[in-house]
């Protein structure tokens, strides 16, 4: 299956490139992540 990629937003895409230098959001970012992949693991193993 070919998937066509979506027209991109330039507002979104200017505000995530800020986002991307803010220490801060990075880090929750990567902690949201990790959370998220944790409970998939768990529920995985669980199964």
């Amino acid at each position: 299956m070919v998937r066509i990629a979506k027209n991109t937003d330039p507002k979104k895409l200017a505000e995530l490139k800020k986002k991307i230098d803010d220490k801060k959001y990075l880090e929750n970012a990567i902690k949201t992540i990790a959370n998220t992949l944790t409970k998939e693991i768990f529920q995985m193993n669980e199964e």
